[in-house]
């Protein structure tokens, strides 16, 4: 819980403080988000293949040393998890109205995926309790669904990842509840923007870091922060892996 809470105060618009600065920046309307009543972990049946870390509790599902590099099978075995990831995500991403809990969007993500055979890969990753990632407002990433209530002007980043056939497919969405003010409303759209502008530095024979690089360009022109704490990450039979996807780099 400690890291939820380091993370309430970091994600700024055009600020001056550092990243753990003392400085209490103004969200605008969006709410101050706490932790609320997380409720128990859901049963997952007994045909749904899982992941070592289901039996192990904090054992890790990480890939070791150089980045993996796939065959055609497993890019097919990325694509299908991907697929679905995306298609629960799609309809999670309705659900996401005032009044709705993050517990009731991580029912909905929990059933799906085990109606399609496939496990959700954040339940005991790691510790972790629940079956999807539902971010709110200050909480920067890998927030734990609970019984609080959608708000009008909330903004809530759902995260899916699903174990399928061997392989993790894993996306996000950021989703605008109600009547989210202009400020807010400036930050997602600057966001997919960046992710958009990033997107177009990738393919063969580039460096990882033109990533970074053209995030944090694309956040200094729009006079925003990029949050340090948190970095992309390889995908495949594991959860987490090289290489390590830094969301910012050397401007010059």
């Amino acid at each position: 819980m400690t890291l939820l809470k380091t993370c309430n105060h970091v994600w700024r618009l055009g600020g001056q403080r550092g990243f753990f600065g003392r400085k209490r920046y103004d969200f605008g309307k969006s709410n101050l988000v706490e932790l609320g009543q997380v409720s128990p972990e859901r049963p997952v049946p007994e045909h749904i293949a899982k992941p070592k870390y289901y039996f192990v509790r904090n054992s890790p599902s990480s890939g070791e040393g150089r980045p993996e590099i796939k065959t055609d099978r497993q890019i097919q075995g990325m694509r299908d998890s991907c697929k679905l990831a995306a298609n629960i995500l799609k309809k999670a991403c309705t659900l996401a109205q005032e009044g709705i809990t993050t517990d009731e969007i991580d029912r909905f993500v929990h059933e799906e995926a085990i109606k399609a055979s496939a496990y959700p890969s954040p339940l005991r990753y790691l510790g972790f309790p629940k079956s999807v990632c539902t971010s709110v407002n200050n909480v920067a990433c890998h927030g734990i669904p609970d019984d609080r209530k959608l708000m009008d002007g909330d903004i809530i980043n759902i995260d899916v990842t699903v174990y399928f056939n061997g392989f993790h497919g894993d996306c996000s969405k950021t989703v605008l509840v109600g009547n989210v003010d202009e400020r807010g409303r400036y930050l997602v759209q600057s966001t997919e923007e960046s992710l958009n502008e990033a997107i177009l530095c990738c393919g063969p024979d580039q460096p990882l870091c033109v990533i970074g690089k053209a995030i944090s360009r694309f956040a200094r022109h729009k006079k925003l922060t990029v949050m340090p704490a948190f970095l992309g990450h390889g995908i495949g039979s594991f959860f987490h892996g090289p290489p390590d996807v830094f969301h910012f780099g050397k401007v010059t």
